[in-house]
């Protein structure tokens, strides 16, 4: 994991859970691939272990990481497509309502925004 600039309107076990999902759809996190551990997480970002803890268990409650007896904490196979669908849905049911909206209170076309730069 790369640098995390901690947030104040957030706790940091979610701060951190949303990073490592970050790394899974980024492709950075690969199915199979072992996570860093809860000491080195702790030692790296100076945090409680058991705030890691609660971060990893959380992405084990939404079968995104499974625990290896032993051997520590894996990306599941299914990870990224559970990820994927879930950051569809997001989108569609939250964020794409109010982007309809807008697009229809500034006049919009179809054509207009193809036409737009990305």
């Amino acid at each position: 994991m790369t640098d995390i600039q901690w947030r104040d309107d957030a706790p940091i076990y979610r701060q951190l859970k949303e990073r490592v999902i970050t790394l899974m759809l980024d492709g950075e996190l690969q199915p199979g691939q072992a996570l860093p551990s809860v000491r080195q997480v702790a030692a790296d970002y100076q945090l409680n272990p058991i705030t890691v803890s609660r971060a990893y268990q959380e992405l084990v409650d939404e079968q995104l990481v499974e625990k290896r007896r032993g051997l520590g904490m894996y990306m599941t196979p299914d990870a990224a497509r559970l990820l994927l669908a879930r950051e569809r849905e997001r989108f569609l049911n939250h964020q794409w309502p109010a982007v309809l909206e807008r697009i229809e209170r500034l006049g919009l076309s179809l054509a207009d925004l193809i036409k737009a730069p990305r």
